[in-house]
């Protein structure tokens, strides 16, 4: 008779769950990269895929780009009072709809929807650095909140030639299924694995604040977006700008007078919160214009005397390494901030980045050079992030983890744009005649280096202002006298 297959207990279901979570988290975070990337190879063709112009394609960006931005802040208010895993899970599944309503259209107008709805995976990434803080004992959390940051990088490293690959090869629908399915197990996943957090902020939502904020940022994105394209003095881009002052002027007003406000901006104006975004948006300035930059000046023709030509295939093989390296750097970071502060992690992730972008000044010819180059900027890149969330953490109270940590991507987000536009107008200011065909020249784009890399240099000062942590300098005075001790026990000896 057959022996009866043992059932495994409760207890061991759930260990395996608990162990299983870091890697599911850190999964969505990828995914939420991948996301965010995949429709970069598909730009050039989708003006004939979908009978649309080029002007109207590159809203499926800007939609990504816009609902990120309003819905992070948002969802991570909304995963601290009703429960992050469940908010979780809702920017997850919204992330698979999109995908999966790509997949089903080829109409522009519809695309462009679908890609608003994907950009609230944006908000994966705080809601599971406050599920780590709330569900880790604080001996893992610090390397957990390393990995997380960095899926951000590896996720994007490992989109762009992964979307390639599938367009070169197959229908571009075909992509968007891909990445359907792997959203519907990322969502399926976090709800099997993933304990919803006990720690709780009660009270009311603040829908006015929410809608407030929207309108601003929309404001603020859109003109930063699209000013290259519409003319920076045109009366649109003037008339953005002004709404999306007096929009936040008076959001800010109702924030300060709101009981229980959206975005705690008392809070914001502490030195330790408030300069944490601060660097966050310099350091967002200054990583993206890494993989913007890079991207562009290998897949310029080899006429121009700099240019190689490469394919977008071979051009995310150039960009791989550096998500790799976010990989293999991430304990590092915690390590550091564990020793000296996320702050001191912090500076040296922001002069990295600065010294990548050196490398970058002095040889952007040679191949090697640059992947050598935009690898230093991605070790930046991997301290930088790394730290961020865990600055934030030690600022703000449980219950507004997710929340501030939704603000601070926020800053890197709207770092990420402005960083964008301000290439776009170094690049359109400083091209040549190829044939008929205007080009950016190699003085353009290190200029735009440069640019970069000033950028890095005032993230790591502003680093440095930020107040520390008196418990850490309490923590490394307290290891510092046991050393001294054992020290003089040995020399006793």
């Amino acid at each position: 008779m057959d022996q009866p297959v043992p059932i495994a207990e409760p207890s061991e279901a759930r260990a395996l769950r608990d162990r299983l979570t870091i890697p599911v988290l850190a999964f969505g975070g990828i995914l939420m990269a991948v996301m965010q990337t995949v429709v970069v190879p598909l730009l050039p063709d989708l003006p004939r895929l979908t009978h649309s112009s080029a002007g109207t394609v590159s809203w499926m960006v800007t939609a990504t780009l816009l609902s990120g931005a309003v819905l992070t802040p948002v969802l991570g208010r909304a995963g601290d009072m009703y429960g992050k895993r469940r908010v979780l899970m809702a920017a997850l599944g919204l992330m698979t709809v999109g995908s999966v309503t790509c997949a089903l259209s080829s109409n522009i107008g519809v695309l462009i929807a679908a890609r608003a709805l994907s950009g609230a995976a944006s908000a994966v990434v705080p809601l599971s650095i406050s599920i780590l803080r709330d569900e880790l004992p604080p001996e893992r959390r610090g390397s957990a909140v390393a990995l997380m940051s960095s899926t951000v990088g590896i996720g994007a490293a490992l989109g762009l030639p992964l979307a390639a690959l599938i367009v070169q090869y197959s229908n571009w629908h075909i992509m968007f299924w891909v990445t359907s399915a792997l959203g519907a197990l990322g969502t399926s996943a976090v709800w099997w694995a993933v304990r919803e957090s006990p720690v709780r902020e009660h009270g009311r939502f603040d829908v006015l604040g929410a809608v407030g904020l929207a309108a601003g940022l929309v404001s603020l994105l859109l003109g930063v977006s699209q000013g290259g394209q519409w003319g920076w003095g045109s009366p649109r881009i003037l008339a953005l700008f002004a709404t999306a002052v007096v929009v936040l002027a008076l959001w800010w007003w109702q924030q300060l007078r709101t009981e229980q406000p959206l975005v705690d901006l008392r809070l914001v104006s502490r030195p330790k919160v408030g300069l944490s975004h601060v660097a966050a948006l310099f350091t967002g300035f200054a990583f993206y214009a890494n993989s913007l930059v890079t991207a562009q000046l290998v897949q310029a023709p080899e006429a121009t005397g700099y240019g190689l030509g490469l394919s977008i295939v071979s051009t995310g093989l150039v960009l791989l390494p550096g998500g790799f390296i976010m990989l293999v750097f991430s304990p590092l970071s915690a390590r550091i901030s564990a020793s000296r502060g996320p702050r001191i992690t912090l500076a040296i992730g922001a002069l990295i980045i600065a010294l990548g972008y050196a490398v970058r000044i002095a040889d952007s010819r040679d191949l090697w050079m640059i992947i050598v180059g935009a690898a230093v900027v991605g070790t930046g890149t991997t301290l930088a992030y790394s730290a961020l969330p865990t600055l934030i953490l030690h600022a703000v109270p449980a219950g507004q983890t997710a929340s501030a940590n939704g603000v601070n991507v926020l800053m890197r987000t709207i770092g990420q744009a402005t960083s964008s536009a301000a290439v776009a107008a170094v690049l359109v200011h400083h091209t040549s005649l190829l044939g008929a065909v205007a080009v950016p020249t190699l003085h353009g784009y290190l200029l735009a280096f440069t640019m970069a890399g000033i950028v890095a240099l005032a993230a790591s000062a502003t680093a440095l202002t930020i107040p520390g942590d008196p418990a850490q300098g309490r923590t490394r005075r307290a290891r510092g006298r046991a050393r001294d001790a054992r020290d003089e026990a040995l020399e006793g000896a």
